[in-house]
């Protein structure tokens, strides 16, 4: 059988006293878009330095392309890495990075002049190969990026944060490169804290506090919920806790699941529409505002750890923060 493009098997990372990963395990195939989703702080970097052959795990074991990285160069020739801080030389042109980058991997001048050529047309960059980098857009300078990480044709691409600092018209676009790149057998696997564009992966793994705490597809992962999001916001003078145990003494099992989400009542059910209607009758000016949607995956990520996305936040802590 071909081996996973990436497998990560029991992967956990401690600083000191704090265990930035915990027993992670995943596998990427060939031709795959994965995601990992998480807040800032959550373990995605501290995992993507360790895929990056940049940080030892404290325990666990991975592999790229089926070489452990034990294998050292032969490994990191199989791996185009795209960090999340630009590493362009802005006083150089486009092709000059690219010619310089290709000289670090000693390919021969006919070879990577074919291979700047063609990527340039995939990245629709031939205009600007002679533009210093500086004079680019944001989204311009990040397809330059990952142009660059794939001279060497490596079969994984590594991404952190992509999107960073892109309006979101670049960030489309972004989307539609990557999938391209996963049609050619390229292995992308990226970390995120944007919903959008965990939404464009095959699977997305959701990473908090440094545990993987779920992994499919994006349909699959907010299927679990079972049903549509009421999500009700109750007056100061009610508590969210005092409203979600009315609501379970007046509709009991009908109500589907309840979660108290800070000031908000969360009601995930099927058919949740014919719901709201008796429910703002039984608690008539009780609440400040009532919302109706389809499940999403920060409503998977507030099931699975009781709280917002942008709560779970937590400042850089150093080294081995995400």
């Amino acid at each position: 059988m071909t081996p996973p493009a990436v497998e990560a098997r029991s992967l956990s990372r401690a600083f000191g006293a704090r265990a930035a990963l915990s027993d992670v395990s995943f596998s990427v195939a060939r031709g795959e878009i994965f995601a990992l989703l998480g807040p800032n702080g959550g373990g995605k970097t501290t995992l993507f330095r360790i895929l990056a052959t940049l940080l030892p795990p404290s325990a666990g074991s991975f592999s790229i392309d089926g070489f452990s990285p034990a294998a050292g160069r032969e490994v990191r020739r199989r791996l185009g890495v795209v960090f999340q801080a630009p590493s362009l030389d802005k006083k150089l042109t486009v092709m000059e990075n690219l010619a310089f980058q290709g000289a670090l991997y000693s390919l021969s001048r006919d070879a990577l002049a074919v291979r700047i050529r063609e990527l340039l047309g995939t990245f629709r960059l031939e205009d600007r190969a002679g533009d210093l980098v500086e004079t680019l857009s944001g989204g311009l300078a990040r397809r330059v990026e990952i142009a660059k990480a794939l001279l060497h044709a490596p079969p994984v691409l590594l991404l952190d944060e992509p999107s960073t600092g892109l309006d979101p018209g670049a960030r489309r676009d972004l989307v539609g490169v990557l999938a391209s790149l996963a049609t050619t057998g390229t292995a992308v696997l990226l970390t995120t804290h944007l919903f959008e564009e965990a939404e464009a992966a095959h699977r997305i793994g959701i990473l908090d506090q440094g545990r993987l705490l779920a992994l499919d597809t994006p349909a699959a992962l907010k299927a679990t919920l079972g049903g549509d999001v009421v999500t009700v916001e109750a007056r100061e003078e009610t508590g969210a806790p005092a409203l979600a145990a009315g609501i379970e003494s007046r509709f009991g099992a009908e109500a589907g699941r309840i979660t108290v989400v800070g000031p908000t009542v969360r009601i995930e059910r099927r058919a949740a529409h014919t719901f709201v209607p008796p429910l703002v009758e039984a608690f008539p000016g009780a609440f400040k505002s009532v919302t109706l949607g389809a499940p999403s995956l920060e409503d998977v990520f507030i099931a699975k750890t009781g709280r917002r996305f942008r709560e779970a936040d937590v400042p850089d802590a150093g080294e081995g923060a995400a």
